[in-house]
């Protein structure tokens, strides 16, 4: 990606791993920006991997700019059988010139940079319908508390009033941090429950919590599985 300049950002159970929230992957995931300049250079990227588009949808901008995910399987010797799946737009996520702007960047031994979403927008990212991504967020949330608690920025005692899911830490935070709390008890209204204390009331609001984004990720993702089963349709019609 960075050796034929894509404008490409990792995402997905890798990130987790750089944000300290281990998560074993088979897919490398990338969030891109979805322009036909950008294009021509994933497709170069994904031309010297030897990639080859699995399943559906075809890789077309028209279908990444709609939220789709496209996939493919790498032939590369060095990266033989590797998945790498490509979004470009994301529900409850920020456009891709905003994730660009904030997001983190690694160097690895040898050299190497890798472009990341930033923990805020992997968290956003992952709120999704899927049981296994709930427990990484609190995982991901979790590893950035511990690791800044000591000297914590307000920009950082925010984002964990907003996103934790252990209600001891939340309690935590919300007790050291009232005013803040009940500034944010407007957007988050189960910050009333942590600054009191009651943890049975705060478990309970973060599964409803839970349970509404959910249910916004099926209603935003049924319009877009009913076309990729109309994709397969056409597909499987035209082998015979």
């Amino acid at each position: 990606m960075r050796a034929h300049r894509v404008r490409a950002l990792l995402m997905g159970g890798q990130a987790c791993v750089f944000y300290g929230a281990a998560e074993f992957s088979r897919d490398t995931d990338f969030v891109i920006l979805a322009d036909r300049v950008n294009l021509v250079r994933l497709r170069k990227a994904l031309a010297e991997l030897r990639a080859e588009p699995i399943a559906v949808p075809p890789f077309e901008l028209k279908y990444l700019k709609r939220g789709h995910a496209v996939h493919f399987r790498c032939q590369h010797p060095d990266a033989l059988r590797v998945r790498v799946d490509v979004m470009s737009r994301m529900r409850g996520v920020a456009s891709f010139a905003s994730l660009w702007k904030r997001r983190t960047t690694v160097e690895l031994p040898g050299g190497a940079r890798v472009d990341l979403l930033s923990l805020p927008d992997l968290v956003q990212a992952k709120k999704t319908q899927r049981d296994k991504d709930w427990p990484m967020i609190r995982r991901l949330v979790e590893a950035h508390y511990f690791g800044n608690e000591a000297n914590p920025r307000t920009a950082q005692v925010r984002f964990w009033l907003l996103e934790l899911r252990t209600p001891q830490l939340l309690a935590e935070v919300a007790q050291a941090h009232k005013a803040l709390a009940q500034r944010l008890a407007a957007r988050r209204s189960l910050l009333g429950y942590a600054t009191a204390g009651n943890l049975a009331k705060v478990e309970a609001a973060l599964e409803e919590e839970a349970e509404r984004v959910r249910a916004k990720d099926k209603t935003y993702w049924s319009p877009l599985l009913k076309e990729l089963e109309q994709l397969r349709h056409a597909s499987k019609e035209r082998l015979y």
